[in-house]
């Protein structure tokens, strides 16, 4: 069983186990990114000079992804590959392997402090056991700003001639994530302390909760791939209404059944749809970062203030 710094760095090895091509000459950077909000980072970093595609698109599943041969062809042709790490892709180092891709890997987590998953029936990186870690960092805005510094330069990396412009536009997404802080926290001070609680479909808002103050019931554990039993969707019931949660919310990458039935009855609000693993499409609330993390803090706020 690994332990969390061993989870922690254990995707890394990845980045420097495959000799890096050569920097691209009159044409952008062919980036690959695992999901959609790694893709919306390495965008606003690039810019024009970087070409964007993601494995696991708006509204879908990272934990439950199954790569097909396309994908492989992704990598093969990629200059850098960007990947979250702590376990998240639990598919992508195989994938890796089978693509024979000579792109670097950057792990955009490197230096996160990670925290505990809190499923007890987990076992294993990402996924399971006491040493669990769990991969969510993005829902800590200052671990963003690590990821931001991390796809910076690793693009500065394979792409010397334009590492001034990446500076340049890391350093301003870094002014927006600072507006964003300040916001999420402004925000949530105005919550009554008594109901900053919230249940939501899988253990996606760890981080979240540690840096701001909210705390969140699951059924599901850190990974989607974990069903919740009768039993558990039991104990989340009782759990609310001895809590007195005040408020359900689904995510845009699971099935609202569940959630719909948590809310029938225990009696909490249903307060929408919230963005934990992946963006919404071009069209939705959520198709960056930012607006993610601003369209889940009005969802909070509306469904938590009183009145």
């Amino acid at each position: 069983m690994r332990t969390l710094v061993q989870a922690a760095v254990g995707f890394a090895i990845l980045g420097l186990a495959v000799p890096a091509r050569a920097a691209p000459e009159g044409r952008p950077v062919r980036a690959v990114a695992s999901f959609s909000i790694l893709g919306d980072l390495v965008r606003q970093v690039g810019g024009g000079h970087v070409t964007v595609t993601t494995l696991v698109g708006p509204d879908s599943d990272v934990h439950g992804f199954s790569p097909t041969p396309a994908d492989a062809r992704k990598l093969a042709e990629a200059d850098i590959v960007v990947v979250n790490g702590l376990g998240l892709e639990g598919w992508l180092d195989r994938l890796i392997r089978a693509s024979g891709t000579r792109a670097p890997v950057v792990v955009a987590s490197t230096g996160v402090t990670p925290i505990p998953a809190r499923d007890e029936h987990a076992q294993g990186e990402g996924g399971h056991g006491d040493q669990a870690v769990d991969p969510h960092a993005w829902q800590n805005v200052p671990n963003v700003r690590i990821y931001v510094a991390n796809i910076r330069d690793g693009l500065a990396t394979v792409d010397p001639a334009h590492a001034a412009a990446y500076r340049e536009a890391a350093a301003a997404y870094i002014v927006k994530l600072d507006a964003l802080e300040r916001d999420l926290r402004a925000t949530i001070a105005g919550i009554p302390p008594e109901r900053r609680r919230i249940t939501t479909t899988h253990d996606a808002f760890g981080y979240f909760a540690a840096a701001y103050g909210l705390r969140f019931v699951a059924p599901q554990g850190v990974s989607t791939d974990s069903e919740a039993s009768p039993r558990d969707v039991a104990a989340i019931i009782r759990q609310i209404r001895r809590d007195r949660v005040p408020a359900v919310f689904l995510e845009n990458i699971s099935d609202p059944r569940q959630m719909e039935q948590i809310a029938r009855e225990s009696g909490a609000r249903l307060g929408g749809k919230v963005y934990s693993d992946a963006l919404s499409g071009p069209d939705g609330p959520a198709p960056t970062y930012l607006d993610l993390m601003r369209a889940n803090l009005r969802a909070f706020a509306a469904a938590l203030t009183p009145g």
